[in-house]
């Protein structure tokens, strides 16, 4: 079986940014370039992908789901180094942030890696998207990212890998470990809600709760929240989480429109673009320019050994199914 490995790059930059202390060679944080380069090293290698995509937010984020709640994702605090240290000013250290990963635009580029991004789509839909791709319904699907927001993905052929958290994740897996299915773990989520993206849940309604209080949620059948509400207004107990449900579905199925991947939220024409990227892109590796670009940004000592052998297993076994 063939395997593609699709990845949430602003997850894996961001980590990468944060916890590498790298300078170059003129003193400039380069973390989050060089940890990228680091863990795509270790990515590619442990699970052997075909096909390597690498998804980004594109510019404004999600403009649909800002729509339903002008709110959603509002008040992140800025990602900032993880230095104790630090020798630039918090704009000097923003210019560098944005610098390194337009600069990553530019690496991953020259690589036999497909690079999807789209202006008001996030790259969540993205991946959703190319992850039920009717071209790639024979392959192993292994999403990298320590997001939640895909479980609900996962499926017999579809895994989620969280490097952060040191696991793999499946369908079966996802079960065990929540009491919820992936059919099921959007509306779940939706109950619960997730403080990160700024989406307030039902009160006192938890994963546990909603693992104990609806046992049904981890069948594969999927349980739509009429369904959910309906069950808990026939309950005759006097649990507080029945009622809270009922008093809370407007909020739950805003919640579900926002944090929902199984119909994701790209136009058309976006779709196309990627339907035409993924049947006609052909792996290339250009070494030549990637090593003058490490001369040109002062990164040091990073062994890409390993990682340009896989790019040309790559290259190599594609030119072979032509």
């Amino acid at each position: 079986m063939k395997r593609i490995m699709v990845v949430d790059a602003l997850n894996m930059y961001f980590r990468a940014y944060i916890i590498d202390p790298s300078l170059s060679t003129n003193g400039q944080p380069i973390g989050g370039l060089k940890g990228f380069m680091k863990i795509l090293n270790k990515l590619v290698r442990e699970v052997s992908p075909d096909t390597v995509v690498v998804c980004w937010d594109g510019i404004g984020g999600s403009k649909k789901r800002k729509l339903v709640n002008k709110n959603y994702k509002e008040g992140r605090k800025p990602i900032r180094l993880n230095r104790s240290i630090r020798n630039l000013t918090e704009s000097e250290e923003v210019a560098n942030k944005i610098w390194q990963q337009t600069r990553l635009f530019e690496y991953i580029n020259e690589m036999p890696i497909i690079q999807l991004v789209a202006d008001g789509i996030e790259a969540d839909d993205i991946i959703a998207y190319v992850s039920g791709h009717p071209l790639l319904r024979d392959w192993q699907k292994v999403i990298v990212s320590s997001d939640k927001d895909f479980f609900q993905l996962l499926t017999e052929k579809t895994v989620l890998y969280r490097p952060s958290q040191g696991e793999v994740l499946n369908k079966n897996k996802i079960v065990e470990k929540y009491g919820i299915h992936p059919t099921n773990f959007a509306l779940a989520r939706a109950v619960s809600g997730d403080k990160s993206d700024n989406l307030s849940g039902i009160q006192g309604v938890g994963l546990s709760t909603l693992s104990k209080r609806f046992p049904f949620l981890s069948e594969e059948k999927t349980c739509e929240i009429n369904h959910l509400v309906e069950f808990c207004k026939n309950q005759e107990s006097n649990l507080k989480v029945y009622a809270r449900i009922v008093e809370g579905e407007d909020i739950i199925r805003e919640n579900y429109k926002l944090m929902q991947l199984y119909s994701p939220s790209i136009s058309a024409q976006v779709k196309n673009k990627i339907n035409y990227t993924l049947k006609e892109f052909t792996p290339e590796l250009n070494k030549t320019e990637i090593r003058k670009m490490f001369i040109q940004d002062g990164i040091g000592e990073l062994n890409v050994g390993e990682l340009f052998r896989s790019f040309r297993r790559i290259c190599h076994d594609h030119k072979g199914q032509k």
